[in-house]
């Protein structure tokens, strides 16, 4: 439950007063979409904390570039000034973890469910999903910019780069190789954990 509530917080401070409340919306809907789903699974298919985690942070990243806009956050003007950037690269980091959580979060739920008979084809299914995600979510800011015009310029966070949805797809897939090399040990532990977990333990720990 304090993830939950931080979460919960953060969405609160995060939509007072932002820099544009239909950008801000935009933003964070995936969140808001997301929490109800997993409070209301979270009896009948527990997630791990590992991924709970993730998604939190995750969380953190789309409420800072909602009620900032991702070309204002301060973060990204510090990046741009500390290693000479050209831009507020902010949104990056939203791509790269628009990649990296969904890989674990996919990775889970394939292993728990079985879906695989043989786990090689575990590393790029995970890949193939994540950048399938990265894709839609380019088609929702195209959509988006079609039927609000300028009006979606702060969403879209392109800042005058002609390449930006290119490297919005491939800094997510490098998001999504950078989780399953890094976190597949430590991610398979969490999932035995969880699996040797007593029922009570498990409806007892909110996320």
């Amino acid at each position: 439950m304090t993830l939950l509530a931080l979460v919960a917080g953060g969405l609160i401070v995060s939509g007072a007063h932002p820099y544009d409340r239909m950008t801000w919306l935009l933003e964070v809907f995936p969140i808001l979409l997301a929490a109800p789903l997993l409070v209301a699974t979270y009896g009948r298919f527990r997630l791990t904390n590992l991924l709970y985690v993730l998604v939190a942070l995750h969380a953190a990243i789309l409420m800072a570039g909602g009620h900032y806009t991702y070309a204002r956050v301060p973060l990204g003007d510090w990046m741009k000034h500390a290693f000479g950037l050209a831009r507020n690269d902010y949104d990056r980091i939203g791509h790269f973890a628009q990649g990296f959580v969904p890989a674990i979060a996919a990775r889970e739920v394939l292993l728990r469910l079985g879906v695989l008979r043989r786990k090689g084809w575990l590393f790029f299914l995970v890949l193939a999903i994540c950048l399938t995600i990265s894709v839609f979510y380019e088609f929702i800011e195209w959509w988006t910019a079609l039927a609000s015009g300028s009006a979606a310029d702060d969403f879209l966070a392109t800042q005058g780069d002609p390449w930006d949805t290119q490297w919005d797809m491939f800094t997510a897939g490098v998001g999504c190789l950078a989780a399953q090399l890094l976190l597949a040990r430590p991610h398979a532990r969490a999932i035995a954990a969880l699996d040797r977990a007593p029922a009570p333990e498990r409806e007892e720990t909110g996320p």
